[in-house]
């Protein structure tokens, strides 16, 4: 059984071409990218006693970005420092992210396979990024398995989902989709979004603990993401081995 779901995979290819078009059919990750990039930077500084203050925090650490698209996380993690190979099941996305990434100088290792092969070769990283990643793959407990395996002991595991509950059935499925137009209908199978508890619930069972739970709440009238208790849409987990 693979994680990989080929009708998942065949709707990003489509507009795989958009990626780095901040107003396209990405641009409500282009709106969310920097309160995120923010949170990883503080929580991996603190997480490995790193100075935020430097140019390159994340010098030394090996990080993994689990469906990666055209590279939107992968790029200003590899300019914080940090030794970075990023994957996606879509070598549409990988070429994009391959040709944006040669052309910003940076050296980023994308390939084109998935987490359980990565962990099947016994590969660990120091941190593993699986962003709105999850609520796309055919098997959650063998992604979330794969993701516990390829942590090191002492490292840490990023989940970033959308809850499923009404409020994201209407703001993140059809405000997003229906309404604003800022993303593809059929993006999102609303039924596919996860309760915080059963991400949990699985990561117990591979090995992997808990440590925080971070809200993101986005107002449409000041046109601005910013960090909240309110786990109701968008919310990141923290798990460490």
């Amino acid at each position: 059984m693979t994680t990989i779901d080929e009708s998942e995979v065949e709707k990003f290819s489509k507009i795989a071409d958009e990626w780095w078009d901040e107003n396209g059919k990405f641009k409500p990750l282009h709106k969310f990218n920097p309160i995120r990039l923010s949170f990883f930077k503080q929580e991996i500084c603190k997480f490995f006693s790193r100075d935020e203050k430097l140019l390159t925090p994340f010098e030394g650490l090996k990080i993994l970005d689990i469906g990666c698209g055209g590279g939107l996380i992968a790029e200003p993690i590899s300019r914080l420092g940090a030794d970075v190979i990023a994957i996606d099941a879509s070598q549409k996305n990988i070429n994009v992210a391959q040709i944006h990434g040669e052309k910003s100088a940076l050296k980023i290792n994308y390939q084109c396979t998935t987490a359980e092969d990565l962990a099947s070769q016994n590969q660990q990283f120091d941190v593993v990024l699986a962003l709105e990643i999850i609520e796309h793959v055919a098997d959650v407990e063998k992604f979330i398995q794969a993701c516990s395996q390829l942590v090191k002991p002492n490292g840490i595991i990023f989940i970033a989902t959308l809850n499923r509950t009404a409020k994201s059935l209407l703001m993140a499925k059809f405000g997003v989709e229906y309404i604003l137009r800022w993303l593809p209908i059929g993006t999102h199978d609303w039924r596919k979004f996860l309760k915080p508890s059963e991400i949990e619930n699985i990561a117990k069972d591979h090995q992997v603990q808990l440590k925080k739970i971070q809200g993101f709440s986005y107002n449409l009238f000041k046109d601005e993401w910013s960090f909240s208790q309110d786990l109701s849409i968008n919310y990141c987990l923290i798990f460490s081995k």
